[in-house]
């Protein structure tokens, strides 16, 4: 598709967008800005699965569980929190964090109205390049005319036939907010991000939790010392792994649950979470009619500035496949938006996307890993930094965790880079920067960092990556 660049047609594109969660509405804030007429079609509510059942709800759940950490290790600071053990009120807990999920879907909605979206709440299907069909939740129907259509419908807990679950046991990870009392033993299945984050959440509200890995060890394809480093850390805290095996079913037995492993194991448990990924929310979306090719396994095919095979018709978020990241949802519901409205537009780069995995300790990447290192696709310098000598980690009683920096040869740009510890999520951006702005280990070495501070070990990981010319 051309760029549009007449302030005339500006002015007078109708863009539909279908799913309002942040591709959607970050695209639909942008677009109207630009001067588009645009129209939102959001089945559940503002924000989409991000805001009101997977990633506030769940990101909260995990300060709480956070909270009940620095309690817990009140005592190595020399603070005395009572006689008896810090408990948490899962209910309340589950209450406040569906509550606060709730207010900042509110908080999206009036904001889109404020900016002049007009908001449908109903479910909408292409009926081509032109036209979406919307089936209103108040029972009505309508069709909208279209210019351009941004696909942002993301995706739904996988499920699978032998581990049905029931919303009382047996969970997928919209589900376990049900919960009203702290589970007496959480079976986790998967051991990928979601699994490893109520895993270690639930383990730090005090549930004894065992997590089912069909791979060698937690977090498969991320990096392999944050990784180990998050082992060790379940391992002393009481977590059971069980690698290398699958989960063949899970049922109810009575007040608990039995997972069966192929091992010919049965573990049994109080509860069980089922995490083994998502399912694109792609079907029934007209998309064959309208000419938008999806791949086997059901995603959207997009390009860099998140164009489909369809004039007219981008997509964006989870539904692409390309990373399952609200920031990158939001990124692509931009860019889409740059591309079409002829604003000042850059191809979505994976390389630059910072990531975190809200366990802990948290663990947060960004660009080049060292496993692409190994396997020759780039070539650079590695350092990694402990945090063991950090004066202010040993002020915080954090003992585990590392600074990792990954630097081009011969040029020492930096390139990627992993934090493991408290916070990692804050401290990844000056990295991250550095990434995106291919600056040098040196702008990171010479720039002041505050004494003492987490922060100063990524300078510090910089100065030993420095070389001598």
């Amino acid at each position: 598709m051309g760029l549009v660049t007449s302030t005339h047609a500006l002015n007078n594109i109708r863009l539909v967008i279908i799913g309002g969660g942040p591709g959607g509405y970050e695209a639909a804030m942008v677009a109207t800005h630009l001067g588009a007429d645009v129209t939102l079609v959001e089945r559940q509510g503002l924000g989409g699965s991000t805001v009101l059942t997977d990633v506030v709800p769940s990101k909260t759940l995990i300060a709480t569980a956070d909270a009940m950490r620095r309690v817990s290790n009140a005592v190595h600071f020399g603070v005395q929190v009572g006689a008896e053990e810090a408990t948490a009120d899962l209910g309340m807990v589950n209450q406040r964090l569906l509550a606060l999920a709730k207010d900042q879907s509110g908080d999206i909605h009036a904001g889109l109205e404020r900016a002049g979206v007009r908001i449908i709440l109903g479910e909408g299907r292409l009926e081509d390049g032109k036209t979406v069909a919307v089936k209103r939740l108040d029972g009505g129907e309508e069709r909208l005319e279209a210019d351009a259509v941004l696909l942002a419908v993301g995706a739904k807990a996988r499920e699978l036939p032998t581990a049905q679950p029931d919303g009382e046991r047996i969970f997928n990870w919209t589900q376990i907010y049900n919960l009203q009392e702290i589970p007496e033993h959480l079976i986790v299945v998967g051991s990928g991000v979601t699994g490893a984050e109520f895993a270690s959440a639930y383990n730090l509200l005090g549930t004894k939790v065992t997590l089912v890995s069909s791979r060698d060890h937690v977090l498969p394809g991320e990096d392999a010392d944050a990784a180990k480093v998050l082992e060790t850390a379940f391992e002393r805290n009481g977590i059971t792994v069980k690698s290398k095996v699958r989960a063949d079913a899970v049922e109810r037995d009575g007040d608990g649950v039995k997972v069966t492993l192929n091992s010919g194991e049965v573990v049994e448990g109080s509860h069980c979470l089922v995490a083994v990924g998502g399912i694109p929310n792609t079907k029934d979306l007209g998309l064959e009619e309208a000419g938008v090719e999806i791949a086997e396994s059901g995603h959207i095919k997009v390009d860099g500035v998140s164009r489909t095979t369809a004039t007219g018709i981008y997509a964006a978020g989870d539904c692409t496949g390309v990373f399952a990241l609200a920031s990158v949802a939001a990124m692509q519901g931009r860019i889409a938006i740059a591309h079409l409205m002829g604003d000042a537009v850059k191809p979505l780069k994976l390389t630059e996307v910072s990531a975190n995995i809200f366990t802990s300790p948290e663990i947060a990447t960004v660009g080049v890993t060292e496993q692409e290192v190994a396997e020759g696709k780039y070539q650079a310098d590695i350092i990694k930094l402990d945090l063991t000598t950090n004066a202010r980690a040993k002020m915080m009683n954090v003992s585990e965790g590392f600074v990792k920096i990954l630097a081009r040869k011969g040029s020492g740009t930096v390139v990627g880079g992993v934090v493991v510890a408290p916070r990692a999520s804050e401290l990844i951006f000056p990295i991250g920067l550095a990434v995106r702005k291919r600056l040098h280990v040196d702008d990171l070495a010479e720039t002041f960092t505050v004494y003492p501070s987490l922060a100063g070990s990524i300078s510090e990981a910089a100065r030993r990556l420095h070389v001598h010319l």
